[in-house]
């Protein structure tokens, strides 16, 4: 049991890389078993994760170092709540999107690319959340993001190919800041280990730029103003799956990027002392309100998809700068919460641009009654980022509240509300006409349209049922989960 829980993992981490090569040598040979391949490589690594989930229940931390390149810099592994329940979230929707992928990208083309880089990518966004220290960390980071870029290139049309390039800039300038705050933590610290304590422990100007440096290395990848250039450009212009995902998953690597630098890298006492965590509860709000306001002036239905991912991260990157339990227990939840939305919410918007053809919002009247199962996992994903009770967004925003009072912080309270209403009126009119609205003139001599495959519309329904039971089910495995890394956090990580 003990070698099973060392191997775990690493077997994690390496195995989507190892299937990579895999499916990108059979695919010449048989797409079936090529597109085969990458559903078990999802399936596999989701199950992989999953048997962790007795020694996390049993509060072990499971360390694995591998090899050292330099002393005190090595590759490792470090599974502790935090890392499972990021994990756990990250390779479940990949299953399901992965699964969705089957159907759609039978009408695209370059299947022979996207599902190699599909995997590896996973394997990036799980090697991130398993990594025992900075420079591992750093390793996976780089790997998703270099191979995510050739997801939101693949349509390679203009658009696509431009706002490639721009994800592409801001990646390799977030890498490089990223990089050069771990060069500074370990000569502040001598160590850039997850499992040291807190790694910088006096004020400095050293200090400060290093901080800085992981607010853009890794707030640039959570789409935190005004490093969010990228992200409304690149969300709508990549198949639909491969939004889901970057939308989805690979922005929360930049918030768990970010939880551990607050919590393990400066931590509570040095952020509040020098009131630098100021610097990002700023930049938090800027992006709730920007990324709200401006969603609502979007016409195209993935762009105004995307501008709302700004805004709900600004939730999570608000709710670790509060610095109260229950806050911290919010905003990891609404991790949970997000990512179920909002994968929800570009699958099903896949789905109806796949049948009707349909981008711009204004031509949606009457979508609800053609795909009622469709709309109807949109609409409920729809009333969860709005935070209607008893939906897992409320439930998040609701934690997140109570943290900010607790905190008195009633300003932060008022920003939620504020954006809560911001998302009504850019969600519930796309609702209302689904449903209720006319179809454009002409429509209706159009060939009736049907839903989505069954092999797209199954992922749809599943990951939009968990919106509604995150915050019905007494039982709620991932609220506990965030509770507990919460107070892991809380006790610095250790």
């Amino acid at each position: 049991m003990e070698i099973f829980k060392q191997v775990l993992p690493v077997w994690i981490a390496l195995f989507p890389i190892v299937m990579t090569f895999v499916i990108y040598f059979v695919q010449k040979r048989s797409e079936k078993l090529r597109n085969g391949l990458a559903v078990a490589t999802a399936v596999i690594t989701f199950v992989s994760v999953l048997s962790l989930f007795p020694f996390i229940a049993a509060g072990e931390i499971i360390e694995v170092q591998l090899f050292s390149l330099l002393p005190n810099v090595m590759v490792s592994f470090r599974v502790d709540v935090l890392s499972f329940s990021l994990s756990i979230l990250s390779s479940f929707v990949w299953m399901l999107a992965t699964i969705y992928s089957l159907d759609y990208m039978r009408h695209e083309h370059g299947g022979n690319r996207y599902y190699p880089i599909l995997t590896v990518t996973l394997a990036g966004c799980v090697g991130i959340f398993l990594a025992g220290d900075f420079f591992t960390l750093f390793l996976f980071f780089e790997l998703m993001s270099l191979a995510s870029y050739v997801l939101v290139i693949h349509e390679e049309t203009e658009e696509a190919l431009r706002s490639g390039y721009k994800y592409l800039i801001m990646t390799i300038i977030g890498g490089l800041a990223l990089f050069f705050g771990i060069v500074i933590t370990f000569e502040l610290g001598g160590s850039v280990s997850l499992g040291d304590g807190v790694l910088i422990q006096e004020p400095s100007s050293l200090a400060l730029v290093a901080f800085l440096a992981y607010l853009v290395g890794f707030g640039m990848k959570a789409g935190m103003f005004p490093l969010h250039v990228w992200l409304p450009d690149a969300h709508p212009v990549a198949p639909s799956p491969a939004s889901a995902l970057l939308s989805g998953i690979m922005l929360k690597t930049g918030a768990y990027g970010l939880l551990r630098v607050i919590y393990q890298v400066f931590g509570m006492p040095l952020l509040q002392e020098t009131g630098w965590i100021t610097i990002l509860a700023v930049l938090a709000v800027i992006s709730i309100l920007l990324g709200s306001a401006v969603a609502l002036t979007q016409e195209e239905l993935k762009r105004r998809l995307a501008y709302s991912s700004i805004g709900q991260m600004g939730y999570i990157l608000l709710g670790m700068t509060i610095f109260t339990e229950r806050a911290l227990i919010g905003d990891i939840f609404h991790i949970f919460s997000h990512a179920t939305m909002k994968s929800t919410l570009f699958l099903a918007a896949g789905a109806i641009i796949l049948k009707t053809g349909k981008r711009k919002i204004k031509d949606l009247g009457g979508v609800g009654r053609q795909m009622p199962l469709t709309m109807a996992a949109f609409t409920l994903a729809a009333l969860a980022m709005i935070g209607i009770p008893p939906m897992n967004g409320f439930v998040s925003k609701l934690t997140l509240a109570l943290g900010a009072l607790d905190a008195r912080q009633p300003f932060y309270v008022v920003v939620l509300l504020i954006s809560s209403l911001l998302n009504a009126l850019y969600y519930l009119p796309i609702v209302i006409s689904a449903f209720f609205g006319k179809e454009a003139e002409g429509e209706k001599r159009l060939a009736k349209i049907n839903e989505a495959p069954a092999k797209m519309l199954v992922p749809v329904v599943v990951i939009a049922v968990c919106t509604l039971l995150l915050g019905l089910v007494p039982v709620n495995i991932p609220f506990d989960l965030s509770r507990k890394a919460a107070e892991f956090l809380f006790r610095g990580g250790f």
